[in-house]
């Protein structure tokens, strides 16, 4: 673009006026900002290759050089942020957090503690204020994991629980129930 005016400041920062209107100033240790023709698109390119840029509708977005991940703060308050190796968190402004994993895992932060993972294959993993956990399986069957005991729970209607001092307890669809101590042995079977 051409020149219209160049100004030299004393402490060493150059400005130079485009004739579209747009701005470059030059700062002596290698920063250099440009203002758009509009006033309002600003981009800084830093010395050490961070560049910011604020957009007309006020959005900002930081490349870091060094850490290669792009920081775009939203006028709504929404935060992206983009990693060099794919994962991408999205920091809402009511404090949710969404973070999308290189594997195309996607976990869930919500402001009241509890978390929530998706994952490729349909798997869904939430974990409670409380550290309880429920994962429900893309095959139909579903686990809930507390403190006291886990407890599978399969499309049939079978439920199985292992409770923590290891005593196993099958309960079936026919109504049979069967209970195991914590080495496997069979303490109790009630065949229907």
């Amino acid at each position: 673009e051409e020149i219209q005016r160049e100004t030299a400041y004393p402490d060493g920062k150059v400005e130079k006026v485009l004739k579209n209107g747009c701005h470059l100033i030059f700062f002596p240790n290698g920063t250099w900002k440009k203002v758009g023709s509009d006033g309002k698109t600003i981009t800084i390119t830093f010395f050490n290759g961070d560049v910011k840029q604020v957009m007309p509708d006020q959005t900002v977005i930081y490349y870091y050089a060094d850490a290669k991940t792009t920081h775009t703060t939203y006028s709504d308050g929404l935060e992206v942020l983009q990693f060099s190796n794919g994962q991408i968190e999205k920091h809402y402004p009511d404090g949710k957090k969404e973070i999308t994993f290189p594997d195309q895992t996607i976990k869930n932060l919500f402001t009241d503690g509890q978390e929530e993972s998706i994952f490729p294959d349909g798997t869904i993993v939430r974990i409670q204020r409380d550290g309880s956990k429920t994962i429900e399986f893309n095959n139909g069957q579903r686990e809930l994991h507390t403190s006291q005991f886990k407890r599978r729970e399969y499309p049939d209607g079978t439920v199985k629980t292992v409770y923590m001092n290891g005593q196993q307890e099958t309960k079936y669809v026919s109504g049979r129930v069967r209970i195991k101590d914590k080495d496997g042995n069979i303490i109790m079977d009630t065949k229907v």
